[in-house]
């Protein structure tokens, strides 16, 4: 092992997933656990923070030990360990950043705290080098934001939502089909098999505005099914999921395109949950993979939905920089996004 490589130990408990990773130098992944507790949630139609709070407590050390065998390193190898600390549910966050506390004392290592959907946009550095100015397109269960960075660790929110995120719309819509949680995967299943025949409304906002709405979209939703009911009309799941994804990404294409060219960006990545949708990818492909100067990132599967080899890739930024946290360090369910 080169003595100047540099092995960061990412933590990430800020949902429903007990998570592990260790990056090399802030791009190579050599090792990456997750534990979701998908099937626990399942039943209770979400996630249930007192259930995922219990599980992370049950799981922490199990991926860390995983983790560190994967990757065939011990804890004196290590330059840092970088924890989510925000935003998310408190007392899951709270497991992850006394795990990481713990260990990082026990081992005389600098602990990093790390914002969430910082993560979620480097995830994309693990898959080719960050090329600044560029333009992230950020869209998960809590967050839908557009985020401008012209260099790293500088972050620019140009946009977001003003009411529900695309992957909570999601989720809401899905629950009124009677899908089963996590709802997002089966309304981008049944939109491939319906027809977009139903008119719903797209929130623009006013001229020139980056940000998003999906309260409105979510109503529309719920008011046809109940219309079409009260009248005997039978409408079919799959062309109500169909014409609900048509809207949504219509509305985050459109605007996403309009930020790329005021903003003359030379990458666009996609970052969050809802980043695996299979309708969203299709659409910025067909909108940026031959637009001339842009360089659209889209990241794997496995690097959309949380985990914490994204935490490592954004402590990574902040080892670099020389940023620490001390043991006074918190769970900090709002923190905001800002420049480091």
């Amino acid at each position: 092992m080169n003595q100047t490589d540099q092995y960061i130990l990412g933590i990430e408990t800020s949902c429903d997933e007990t998570a592990a990773a260790i990056v090399k130098n802030g791009r190579e992944i050599v090792a990456n656990v997750v534990a979701s507790q998908i099937e626990s949630h399942k039943r209770f139609g979400g996630v249930v923070p007192e259930i995922a709070s219990r599980h992370h407590v049950e799981q922490l050390t199990i991926v860390f030990e995983e983790a560190m065998n994967q990757a065939k390193l011990g804890f004196e190898d290590l330059s840092a360990i970088a924890v989510t600390e925000g935003p998310g549910l408190v007392g899951a966050l709270l497991t992850g950043v006394n795990a990481a506390k713990a260990l990082a004392f026990a081992h005389d290592l600098p602990l990093i705290g790390v914002h969430h959907i910082a993560g979620h946009i480097y995830a994309n550095r693990l898959i080719a080098e960050l090329e600044f100015p560029l333009l992230a397109l950020v869209v998960s269960g809590g967050h839908t934001e557009l985020v401008y960075m012209k260099e790293h660790g500088s972050f620019e929110v140009i946009g977001e939502t003003l009411d529900d995120a695309a992957g909570e719309a999601y989720d809401k819509v899905a629950r009124t089909l009677g899908l089963p949680y996590p709802g997002g995967p089966h309304i981008d299943r049944l939109a491939h098999e319906g027809e977009p025949t139903i008119d719903l409304p797209r929130a623009w906002l006013e001229e020139g505005s980056f940000d998003f709405s999906f309260s409105g979209l979510k109503s529309a939703v719920i008011n046809t099914l109940h219309n079409a009911k009260q009248k005997g009309i039978q409408l079919e799941a799959k062309d109500i999921a169909a014409s609900f994804q048509a809207s949504v990404i219509d509305v985050l294409v459109t605007k996403t395109s309009q930020a790329v060219d005021r903003y003359k960006v030379k990458q666009l990545l996609l970052a969050g949950g809802v980043a695996a949708n299979k309708g969203l990818r299709t659409a910025l492909e067909k909108e940026f993979s031959t637009r001339e100067g842009l360089q659209l990132i889209i990241p794997p599967l496995s690097l959309c939905t949380d985990n914490a080899a994204m935490i490592a890739a954004a402590g990574s930024i902040l080892y670099e920089k020389g940023k620490r946290s001390d043991f006074a360090l918190n769970a900090n369910p709002g923190l905001e996004l800002t420049s480091y």
